[in-house]
């Protein structure tokens, strides 16, 4: 690889490439990023080492223990204005103790805020673990355990970064730079937006790194330019008053049950395709999902024929996609002889960016209000939503993060999406309209964030420190 080459503009624009500004190189961030490499990862296994579980029915004193972890970290690294904050939740109970550390801009310098959070997921059924999941272990290349990539690894790329960053430029660095480690993003992040109403000018930045996301597959990088929102909520269907025995009254009327089945039936079409009028859908993807990955991926089994048309990749990041994720209706083993008369179903409706979650919300309410099956009762109970979000990929921003992205890889980084929702995003673009913000990650396709044996690819961590590092780097010397 080499040193970007040394043209002077002041600011940097979306059509100038990144490398043409002035600023350290690539080499001399790599050096100072591998001297401290083993020290890096050190303190990454000591994080997963710690269970931060912001769920409510978890022991919070955890939680506590590694926002400590991380203040330390990040005072370690030279910052002095290091904060562990938190709000309460509406019913008083606190919430997850976010860690924010600042050094303030120097004049005319921009400002960038680094997001990753310390909380992590269950470890669940440890039977399914290879590995002790709060137990960090190095193996064939990877780093095994819960929190290694989603989402201590992405404390640890911001630190990294900047640690490597100030070496480097030394008294040269006037960018400013905000860490920002929330500490309930795996809970839903319930206090999210009256933290940052809160804290609005404390956080306030004109670039955000939200490092929580997946690069395109091992060896090569990604900026995630797409995100679905979401919305869900519960679909009851009613038929009687009350039970009835199935001997003595079934066959002119249908239990609840199997007319709520019929209704979830109704939701897609016979391809597979959400068939549910006024959604947005779109069939254009910078880059498509081969069909033999996302098998193995998604570990479907061999027999099933995929759902939907389309793109691999469309069907996953520009299209609606809807599941039934609960369902009441009683176990087979207490099963009885009766006609229920309600079952109720919970349904999760993943969102196309430039989709409304309110229209959406509606459009389903409309959809099993007109698809009633027998005339059954339907009631219809809206419940969470997020906004989609898309990346204005012309920003100055965008153009630095994918230099930095090929730079550091050595390949040329991708424009993906992701399938999933992160709505909290939607409150920084509404509080802060005019900031510019990068969601990077250091996953990868077989880093099973959330399920058992997660873990984290050492080579691509090592490449997602030093292209943080190209970007902090240029920010200074650049701006926007």
């Amino acid at each position: 690889m080499t040193s970007p080459s040394p043209a002077t503009p002041d600011r940097i624009s979306a059509d100038q490439p990144a490398a043409s500004v002035a600023g350290p190189g690539t080499e001399d961030l790599r050096a100072a990023i591998d001297r401290t490499f083993d020290q890096t990862l050190a303190r990454l296994k000591e994080l997963v080492a710690i269970p931060g579980i912001a769920w409510p029915s978890f022991d919070r004193s955890p939680l506590g223990r590694s926002a400590e972890a991380v203040s330390v970290l990040l005072r370690d690294c030279g910052l002095d204005d290091v904060r562990i904050l938190a709000c309460d939740k509406p019913d008083g109970t606190p919430g997850g103790p976010a860690v924010v550390a600042r050094r303030p801009a120097a004049e005319g310098k921009p400002t960038i805020l680094l997001y990753a959070h310390h909380d992590v997921q269950p470890a669940g059924d440890e039977s399914l673990w290879e590995t002790e999941p709060f137990t960090a272990v190095e193996k064939d290349g990877r780093l095994y355990g819960r929190g290694a990539a989603d989402d201590k690894a992405g404390i640890m790329a911001h630190i990294a970064a900047y640690a490597a960053v100030s070496e480097v430029l030394g008294e040269e660095l006037g960018l400013g730079v905000t860490f920002f480690i929330e500490g309930e993003e795996e809970a839903g992040s319930p206090t999210f937006r009256p933290f940052l109403e809160a804290n609005r000018e404390l956080l306030r930045a004109d670039v955000i790194v939200v490092a929580d996301s997946s690069n395109w597959k091992v060896g090569i990088p990604a900026l995630t330019t797409s995100l679905r929102g979401l919305v869900d909520g519960t679909i009851e269907v009613q038929v009687l008053e009350h039970a009835v025995h199935s001997g003595m009254f079934g066959g002119p009327v249908l239990d609840a049950p199997t007319l709520l089945a019929r209704l979830i039936a109704t939701l897609h079409d016979d391809d597979g395709n959400v068939a549910i009028a006024g959604l947005v859908a779109s069939d254009t993807t910078p880059v498509d999902f081969p069909e033999a990955d996302y098998r193995a991926d998604a570990s479907v089994l061999d027999s099933v024929r995929l759902a939907g048309t389309g793109s691999i990749a469309s069907r996953l990041w520009t299209k609606p996609a809807l599941s039934i994720i609960g369902f009441d209706a009683p176990a087979v083993d207490v099963a009885s002889n009766t006609l229920l008369p309600k079952a109720r179903a919970k349904f999760s409706l993943r969102l196309a960016p430039g989709q409304a979650p309110e229209e959406a919300m509606q459009a389903v309410r409309k959809h099993v209000q007109a698809n009633a099956p027998f005339g059954a009762k339907v009631t219809f109970t809206p419940g969470e939503s997020g906004n989609p979000f898309q990346t204005d990929t012309s920003s100055a921003a965008a153009a630095i993060a994918m230099w930095a992205l090929g730079e550091a890889w050595g390949v040329p980084a991708v424009e993906t999406g992701i399938g999933g929702s992160i709505p909290f995003i939607a409150d920084l673009t509404e509080l802060y309209p005019d900031v510019q913000i990068l969601v990077t990650g250091v996953e990868d396709p077989d880093s099973r964030a959330h399920s058992a044996n997660e873990s984290l690819h050492l080579g691509d961590f090592r490449n997602a420190i030093l292209a943080e590092a190209l970007m902090l780097a240029r920010l200074n010397s650049a701006g926007l």
